[in-house]
C-alpha cells in the first residue's frame, strides 16, 4: 500500500467516524418524532410526547393559554411531569395496550431490529477498515467499504419505517396525537446515512486496483516474447 493511499484510507475513515457517532446518538436516544394531543377548552393539562427506538417519553405539563385552534399544547408551564418507558417489544397486557395502538407495535420491532443490523454492519466495517491499515492485510478494505454501505442502507430503511409508524399512528382514529415533527434523533440516523454510504463507495473505490495513468504503460512493462 502506498503512502497516498493510506492517507486516503485514514482521511474516509475520519470522515466515516463522524457518520459512526451520529449512529450511535440515532440509535441511543428517544428524539425521533415528537407528538401533541388535541386539546378541548376543559383541558388543564397537556401531555407531550417523544420517542425514538426504545422507549417513550411524556411531558405533562398546566396549560397556560389554550391553542385555539387546536394543533397543540399551546402555552404551557415548564418544567412539567416526566416520564419515560421503555417499549415493551416481546410482551403483551393490559399496560401495553395503550402504547401497541399509538405507536403500532410491527413497525416498532422492525425498526429497531433493522437499526440493531445496521449498528452490526458498521462494527465489521470498523474492524475491517482498522485492518486494511496493515499493508499485508490490505484486501479487508474492500469489505469494510461494503460494511459501512449495508450499514447506511439499514439505517435509512429503519428511518423509513419508523416515519411510516408515525403517519399511521397520526392518521389512526384511535391515537390523541394530531401533531407531529422529526426531532435531532431522526436527523442523526439520516446524516448517518449519507456519510456511511457515500464512505463505503469511497473505500470501495480506493481498493479498485490503481489504473495506469498512461495506456501504453501496460504494454510497454509487458515482458518480451520468447
Amino acid at each position: 500500500m502506498t503512502e497516498g493511499k493510506a492517507g486516503k484510507i485514514k482521511l474516509t475513515f475520519c470522515v466515516v467516524a463522524l457518520g459512526i457517532l451520529l449512529m450511535v446518538l440515532a440509535v441511543s436516544t428517544d428524539h425521533w418524532a415528537a407528538l401533541s394531543p388535541r386539546l378541548e377548552r376543559s383541558n388543564t393539562t397537556c401531555e407531550e410526547a417523544h420517542f425514538g427506538l426504545w422507549r417513550l417519553c411524556t411531558r405533562r405539563t398546566f396549560v397556560l393559554v389554550l391553542d385555539l385552534e387546536g394543533k397543540g399544547c399551546g402555552i404551557t408551564a415548564i418544567p412539567g411531569e416526566y416520564n419515560c418507558t421503555y417499549f415493551k417489544h416481546f410482551t403483551t397486557g393490559e399496560d401495553a395496550e395503550v402504547f401497541q395502538v399509538t405507536t403500532q407495535k410491527e413497525y416498532s420491532i422492525s425498526a429497531a431490529a433493522i437499526a440493531i443490523i445496521s449498528v452490526g454492519f458498521m462494527a465489521l466495517g470498523t474492524v475491517c477498515t482498522l485492518l486494511s491499515f496493515n499493508k499485508r492485510l490490505d484486501y479487508f478494505l474492500k469489505p469494510a467499504g461494503m460494511f459501512f454501505l449495508f450499514s447506511g442502507l439499514c439505517i435509512i430503511i429503519s428511518v423509513e419505517v419508523m416515519r411510516q409508524s408515525v403517519k399511521r399512528m397520526i392518521d389512526s382514529e384511535e391515537t390523541i396525537w394530531i401533531q407531529y415533527h422529526y426531532s435531532w434523533s431522526f436527523a442523526c440516523a439520516c446524516a448517518a446515512f449519507v456519510i456511511l454510504f457515500i464512505g463505503g463507495i469511497t473505500l470501495l473505490l480506493i481498493s479498485l486496483p490503481r489504473m495506469p495513468q498512461n495506456p501504453w504503460e501496460t504494454c510497454m512493462d509487458a515482458p518480451p516474447e520468447q
